[in-house]
């Protein structure tokens, strides 16, 4: 993956293109600028990102992520590479990191993510910054789960979260 030791509080995006895209769970809103992919966001979703005005709707930019996409949904690909530009607290930022070195096809539980960290954080606020991971299944916060085992917190909807674990695991296949 590129950025993982990159990840900084980012200066305000250039300018954004944005698309949706169709995918195996549901609508997928994009959106990057020149820095990368900023965005990846469930049309279902309770907290999806307004599009700004001076946005520009352009599919182009987008390809190489739509492959990676499509290939990850249809179980050919692991790890993404992808240049991301996620913005968010310096903590947040450690966390997002942190999620991007759990293996394709295992879990970690909130309080194993929390004592990976260089400074062991509380499991809340770990829990916290999960849940605001602008780049969900790219930076694979669907990989973790309530300490005993039950699937817990997913922006796309839990359902969604079953249906990645289950393509990770090899019991779906999606495309």
């Amino acid at each position: 993956m590129t950025g993982v030791g990159a990840a900084k509080r980012l200066q305000p995006m250039s300018e954004v293109s944005y698309t949706w895209i169709d995918s195996p769970v549901g609508k997928l809103f994009l959106a990057a600028d020149a820095q990368g992919l900023r965005l990846v966001g469930f049309e279902s979703s309770k907290r999806a990102e307004p599009v700004l005005p001076e946005w520009k709707k352009d599919r182009a930019p987008f390809g190489e992520v739509i492959r990676q996409l499509q290939a990850y949904f249809g179980g050919e690909l692991r790890e993404f590479d992808l240049p991301l530009a996620p913005e968010g607290t310096e903590f947040q930022l450690r966390v997002w990191n942190s999620l991007r070195t759990i293996p394709y096809g295992k879990t970690m539980s909130y309080a194993q993510v929390a004592q990976k960290l260089v400074n062991p954080q509380p499991v809340r606020a770990v829990g916290l910054a999960n849940g605001r991971n602008p780049i969900p299944i790219i930076i694979p916060c669907h990989r973790v789960i309530g300490s005993n085992g039950s699937l817990t917190g997913f922006g796309g909807g839990l359902a969604n979260k079953k249906i990645l674990l289950d393509l990770e695991s090899r019991q779906l296949r999606l495309l």
